[in-house]
Parts: structure tokens; sequence; C-alpha cells
């Protein structure tokens, strides 16, 4: 049985899908490509069928990670098929949760800062939209950091399943 995470941000052009792309390789490393899907959403839709933010890419490319992408608008009938749904930011958690139908949904909803255990109370990775490539630079630091303690988590799920 595959287990699924799709990451969340608002417009699924910026954080979420650099958190997909940077999560799938650590997937894939791991040897878990086959036990393991990936993806992402925006919590709005306004940017549905457009690519990742060429900033994104830019950046994702450049640290040798794939980045094709087409955004869409995360949808509430997920939920049942997702294992984990995680949220960039405090907004993200809070839209997701009005989303969520039953307390076993709501559940299913993590931030990705809670899986680094440097990050302390700084759980929110910012919104790099507005500003520089610098912004897009920190988010992809802030996502590698997180990626390693949630694909630590998600192997120990994968192996009690599998069990």
């Amino acid at each position: 049985m595959t287990y699924r995470v799709c990451f969340v941000c608002t417009g699924n052009i910026c954080r979420s899908p650099m958190a997909e792309h940077v999560f799938r390789s650590h997937v894939e490393e791991a040897g878990l490509g086959g036990a393991v899907e990936v993806d992402s959403a925006g919590t709005g839709g306004w940017h549905e069928g457009d690519g990742a933010d060429p900033r994104t890419v830019a950046v994702l490319e450049d640290n040798g990670y794939t980045s094709a992408h087409s955004a869409r608008r995360f949808q509430a009938s997920w939920f049942p098929a997702l294992d984990l749904v995680i949220a960039l930011d405090e907004g993200h958690v809070r839209e997701l949760r009005m989303l969520a139908r039953t307390p076993e949904e709501a559940a299913k909803i993590r931030l990705l800062r809670s899986y680094d255990p440097a990050a302390g109370d700084a759980l929110d990775v910012p919104d790099p939209y507005y500003g520089g490539r610098e912004g897009f630079e920190e988010c992809l630091t802030m996502v590698e950091a997180a990626s390693g303690g949630l694909l630590a988590a998600v192997r120990t799920e994968v192996e009690e399943r599998t069990a």
C-alpha cells in the first residue's frame, strides 16, 4: 500500500513544489520510491495549471533537484487517500483544518518544520514570492533541514505497514 504525502502552501508555485521535489529526492535516495508518493497543492487556485515560479525552478535546478510542476488547488476530498498533509505555515494549517471533515483527517495535517529539531518555535517557512532569489534559497535551506526528520517519520510508518 502506497504512503501518500502532500505538501501545501498558498498558490502551489513556490514553497510546496520546492518541498515536493526535495522530499521526493530524499525518498528516492532512501530506496522508498515505490512505497511513497509525493505531491503538492495550494490552498488557493489562482495559479492552477501554471508551472512553478521561475525562481523556485532556478533554485531547485541549481541544487540538483527536478522541477517539473503543474499547480493545483487542494481538495477536501483528497484527505482519505492521503497519509500526511504537510503545511508550510500556520495559515495553511488553519485553512486545511477548516477543510478537514473529521478529526482523523485533521490529524493528518502537520507543519513541515516540526520535523526539524533545530527549528525551535519558528515553524513557518516564510513565503518568498514577493522577494528576491535569497528568499527562495532560504526556503530551500528550511525544506532540506526538515526533510530528513520527515523521511525518518515516513520510513517508520511504511515499515510498520509492511511488518
